[in-house]
């Protein structure tokens, strides 16, 4: 297996190798048709093959895509065998015991001397590759490049895979990060800087010191340099060290012609401009991660004053939305990165997982080692306070043996053990910006399960259902018998499918067409009054057009479409989740994104 790649043709040309790589030899439309074909290839069994579309209407580029969207290919990618091979380099750096004398300097000379490998650094090439051919002035053309439309209510092309970096006025630090572009003309974008990220943080400098921000964005690079574009580093750390540590060799850097700044030597395209201080421009809406569309909001302005590019250079892009995607991969590949991280603040986790249904900011599940009473809550609010976890609207937490490459034992540890009335840890914080269930932006209800086995001195589960002794219903028919008293009730599912033993929770899935004006508040107090379902501890309703046989699909409308404060109706050890859309029904009164699809 190659451990590194000097740029972009050199991945591609493994993945043909391997026969990893699809050409689609025909001329495609970039407004929605590559979409179609990387969302039909990414939903193929283990992500389908990376793509390649040599012919592109409008443009004398071709386009690469789904580079990442695989097992195989994230670990091609990143030049390993497993990915937690990542985390073990990192972990054996941590654990480097302190030189006691002058022969134990010398014995850590192996280890360390690697790292200085990991800097980027000049460029020895006279001419960069990636100014191989220059446009400037009059010449800058973004339209010729093949940008692709990639949901039918974007608001435009949006350029999906950028590298874009930027540097802080005040320390001098560089950041590396992906935020994506929507083109609006030949030489002009919004920069999608979320308020969390650092790329706002430093454009906050500028804009407070009332000066215009450089800006450089490099599309296609070497798959680890890409990947570190999209890492949840520090502040302070930068993104190219972690690309030259996964390389374990440096990035090779250029120094732009336009602007102050270095771009990647090997980059496919280099965008280079500017942002003013107090330029906004209406942006959005896209068809994001999430699996809906983000909303249209006013961000700032990059003015493009170059692009340059190799002679032959490939356009790089991503389709995100519904998982799984590729950027599901690339987030796996984060999660086993950074475990020896989260375990230096942490020790007592043993390992953690964050389901792609929950879109990487809406649940995590902890192995926790647990040794005292309350620790499963010390996590949580940890976690709640660290970093990127602050965002993360969903912890579960379970004993540190739990297999957490097996998901089912984690809903079997559910069914076993949840008692909702001593094991849900609500708090309020800061929530990602993509999250809509919420009723304010940005800020909101956050949840905790506890699913770890009792300490003495922990509150005892009383008995999950101990308020009903007699025999559960029959599956057949309860939708029809429920919509009878509970109109809008359209299917029902049970989980597990068989009635479980007495003391576990038995969970009742409803399908529901609310009424209009109607909120979850409604339909829970007469599900809970009703005598039929008594056998049923846990009630959740999802919209009607939910299939309720779709497991996957239905955790994922579930981490997106509830706020815990508002939409968890407890009452005498039961509990009804509305996990339907929300309107002012419900109270909320911000507006609800539309799902993704091409039909």
């Amino acid at each position: 297996m190659k451990s590194w790649y000097r740029n972009l043709s050199e991945y591609l040309e493994t993945l043909t190798r391997l026969g990893e790589l699809k050409v689609v030899d025909r001329l495609v439309s970039p407004r929605l048709e590559i979409s179609r074909l990387i969302e039909a290839e990414s939903k193929s069994p283990d992500g389908g093959r990376a793509l390649f579309f040599p012919r592109v209407e409008g443009s004398a580029f071709p386009v690469a895509a789904n580079l990442f969207g695989s097992h195989r290919r994230i670990r091609l990618a990143l030049g390993v065998k497993d990915l937690d091979d990542l985390g073990a380099r990192v972990r054996r750096l941590m654990n480097i015991p302190p030189p006691r004398n002058l022969k134990d300097v010398l014995g850590l000379a192996p280890t360390l001397l690697p790292l200085a490998r990991c800097f980027p650094r000049r460029s020895r090439f006279g001419r960069p590759p990636c100014q191989e051919v220059v446009h400037l002035g009059q010449d800058v053309d973004l339209t010729g490049l093949p940008v692709p439309q990639c949901w039918p209510k974007d608001a435009g092309p949006f350029v999906t895979l950028p590298l874009v970096i930027t540097r802080s006025l005040v320390s001098g630090r560089r950041n590396l990060g992906m935020y994506r572009l929507q083109v609006y003309d030949r030489r002009t974008t919004g920069m999608h800087w979320h308020v969390h990220k650092d790329g706002a943080h430093f454009y906050q400098e500028y804009r407070r010191a009332g000066r215009r921000m450089p800006v450089a964005v490099a599309i296609g690079a070497d798959p680890a340099t890409i990947y570190a574009a999209t890492a949840p580093l520090p502040r302070n750390v930068d993104e190219l060290l972690l690309a030259g540590f996964i390389r374990r060799k440096p990035v090779p850097m250029a120094r732009c012609l336009t602007i102050d700044l270095e771009a990647p030597a090997e980059a496919e395209f280099v965008l280079e401009g500017y942002v003013e201080p107090d330029e906004l421009r209406r942006e959005g809406p896209f068809g994001d991660h999430t699996g809906y569309y983000s909303l249209a909001d006013d961000y700032p302005v990059f003015h493009v004053t170059a692009i340059t590019h190799r002679r032959t250079p490939v356009y790089c892009t991503t389709l995100v939305g519904r998982p799984p995607m590729e950027d599901c991969y690339l987030a796996l590949a984060t999660e086993r990165l950074f475990l020896p991280l989260l375990q230096t603040a942490f020790p007592e986790i043993r390992d953690y997982w964050l389901p792609w249904e929950g879109v990487f900011h809406n649940a995590v599940v902890i192995g926790l080692d647990k040794e005292y009473p309350g620790q499963a809550q010390k996590i949580m609010h940890g976690l709640w306070g660290q970093g990127q976890m602050s965002y993360c609207k969903t912890i579960i937490v379970v004993d540190g043996e739990v297999d957490l490459k097996a998901p089912g034992v984690v809903m079997d540890r559910l069914i076993e053990r949840l008692d909702v009335t001593t094991d849900l840890t609500l708090v309020r914080g800061v929530l990602e910006v993509l999250d809509h269930a919420s009723p304010t932006p940005v800020y909101g209800a956050k949840i905790g399960l506890d699913l770890t086995r009792r300490f003495p001195g922990e509150p005892v589960r009383q008995g999950l259902r101990r308020h009903f002794s007699g025999p559960a219903p029959a599956p057949a028919g309860l939708a029809a018998e429920i919509a009878r008293e509970v109109p809008g009730v359209t299917s029902a599912r049970c989980y597990p499918d068989q009635a479980p033993p007495p003391d576990h929770n038995y969970i009742l899935v409803l399908g529901l067409e609310k009424e209009p004006g109607r909120g979850g508040r409604y339909y829970a107090e007469r599900l809970l009054e009703l005598d039929s379902l008594q056998a049923f501890n846990i009630v959740v309703l999802v919209d009607a057009q939910v299939d309720l046989a779709d497991g996957s699909r239905l955790l994922w409308k579930l981490f997106n479409q509830i706020d815990p404060e508002r939409d968890l109706y407890r009452r005498d050890g039961r509990l009804v989740v509305d996990g339907c859309v929300k309107g002012p029904g419900d109270g909320h009164y911000r507006e609800w994104p539309e799902e993704l699809t091409f039909d």
